[in-house]
């Protein structure tokens, strides 16, 4: 059997790593600035996750 070679290599792409991180900063704000609208958790974690999947399809787009 061979032996798994060790070559460091990360997870993510640093392109990956950044769509990623600013997909996650887009869905916080907009939880966050429609909780503050609404006061509604429900309705933030809704505008998080679209907030999310739209800023993941934009930076996509833009970086790279």
């Amino acid at each position: 059997m061979s032996q798994p070679t060790n070559t460091n290599q990360p997870l993510l792409g640093l392109r990956s790593a950044m769509v990623l991180l600013l997909g996650v900063l887009t869905g916080v704000a907009a939880g966050a600035l429609t909780y503050l609208s609404e006061h509604s958790l429900p309705a933030a974690a809704l505008a998080a996750g679209a907030g999310f999947g739209a800023g993941v399809l934009f930076f996509q787009t833009i970086i790279g």
